[in-house]
């Protein structure tokens, strides 16, 4: 019969007084340090706000419905990208300066959707300042569709909800702006857009003086800048002296 003997050891790391004496008389090599396991760290979560949704790519937010279909932030990301999107369906865009006829003024002009803002150009072909504001309302009406831009000839029939078949030449050209069925101001000459060495960044800017006609704070900034650069691009190219030759002709300009 085969005897079975169990045989007990200590803890390799425990060592006898008799062992630590013979170390510190330099008898014995010192110690090794034992083995111990790496402190616990949890892993960091990741923080699921509006910069780690805008780093997804589509496909990856559809895939992420399904894990944080109960997640609170992730539905009212939604919800908020939604009320966006229907917000940008339901904005009319334009992008054009279309010429209207008098028939047309009071369902194009003054019942134009709510919010929006409508600019009317009265004009005349033969009177060369309205020619000059129509390029420049054309340009514009490309840089901001969410504002209508409209032209028609002042002799028309209900235009401005009533017959101005003898509008003097002299208040051409003219600029009704509109918003919510009213008429809430009226711009008369070419004088109020700088007279003409206007140009379409000092349009957009002269129509801002009224309410964010053509864009918002940030947007009307940017048109500034732009100025800036066309009149130093003018100065570079020579421009300056033409600009000069007109001064007399534009000295009772309202636009600072």
């Amino acid at each position: 019969m085969t005897d079975y003997h169990t045989v007990y050891k200590g803890d390799p790391d425990d060592t006898t007084k008799w062992d630590d004496i013979q170390r510190k008389m330099g008898n014995l090599p010192a110690k090794e340090p034992g083995w111990k396991p790496e402190a616990y760290q949890p892993e960091e979560e990741e923080r699921k706000d509006a910069t780690w949704v805008e780093g997804k790519s589509a496909e990856e937010l559809e895939e992420l419905e399904d894990e944080f279909v109960d997640d609170r932030f992730m539905a009212e990301y939604r919800r908020k990208r939604l009320e966006e999107v229907q917000r940008g369906v339901a904005r009319p865009r334009f992008g054009s300066l279309e010429e209207i006829r008098g028939s047309d003024f009071v369902a194009q002009v003054t019942n134009a959707p709510e919010g929006v803002w409508v600019v009317c150009h009265l004009y005349k072909d033969r009177v060369q300042d309205c020619a000059i504001l129509n390029q420049c309302l054309a340009e514009v009406a490309k840089q901001y569709p969410n504002t209508k831009f409209v032209k028609i000839h002042p002799a028309t029939p209900r235009c401005s909800g009533k017959c101005i078949p003898a509008y003097p030449d002299a208040n051409l050209p003219t600029v009704l702006l509109y918003r919510d069925r009213k008429c809430l101001q009226t711009m008369v000459g070419l004088r109020q857009f700088g007279g003409r060495s206007t140009s379409p960044e000092l349009v957009a800017i002269s129509l801002n003086r009224h309410g964010e006609v053509c864009g918002d704070a940030e947007h009307q900034e940017q048109q500034v800048r732009d100025l800036v650069s066309r009149l130093l691009v003018q100065r570079q190219e020579g421009g300056t002296g033409a600009a000069a030759g007109r001064q007399g002709q534009d000295e009772d300009s309202d636009v600072d």
